[in-house]
């Protein structure tokens, strides 16, 4: 699969890898600040190291993360986030077996969480730093074929201008980045 080729994330094992609390914590620590042991992960989200090991190797089971052999010793092991697809997309729910619909259920529940923790923390970053920290709301009129071409132009602007951790100019910064459209005449 090329790297630029929408990946759609549709494995249930692999979507309830991704649907719990910590490990996307996990996931999101080692993206923005790189290697980290299951000791230093288990202090900084203040859980014991069987339960941060637990779920790494749940993580690295589905190909999330990786061990890094070099940097590992005795019991202590490093890891580091695997390479994956930059345009993973979830299926729709139709497209998802019924008895498994609660994981991609479960799936947005916690990203949603996330979401509005970032929208808590936008107007402190925007007043530390406006040059960092852009915001844009709007409301457009789309058809279902507009939408689906202006989201692909959307990814395919994001994965223009953003770099992998190991291809980053110096001064370039982990970002945030959300969107999300919705119907504006329903409830």
């Amino acid at each position: 699969m090329k790297d630029d080729e929408p990946f759609v994330l549709n494995d249930p094992g692999r979507l309830k890898a991704l649907a719990h609390p910590m490990r996307r914590r996990m996931l999101t620590h080692l993206n923005v600040h790189g290697p980290a042991t299951s000791t230093t992960l288990g202090e900084l989200l203040g859980a014991k190291t069987g339960t941060t090991s637990y779920h790494l190797r749940q993580l690295e089971k589905y190909g999330f993360i990786e061990e890094i052999p070099e940097r590992s010793s005795g019991r202590e092991r490093w890891w580091r986030r695997a390479e994956v697809p930059r345009d993973m997309r979830l299926p729709k729910p139709d497209e998802v077996p019924p008895e498994d619909r609660a994981v991609l259920a479960e799936f947005h529940r916690i990203g949603f969480e996330e979401d509005r923790a970032l929208v808590e923390r936008f107007p402190a970053a925007y007043r530390a730093d406006p040059d960092w920290a852009r915001g844009s709301r709007g409301m457009g009129r789309m058809t279902k074929q507009e939408l689906n071409e202006f989201y692909d132009e959307y990814i395919a602007l994001l994965l223009k201008y953003s770099h992998r951790a190991e291809d980053a100019p110096p001064d370039a910064r982990p970002l945030y980045i959300r969107f999300f459209t919705l119907p504006a005449d329903e409830n």
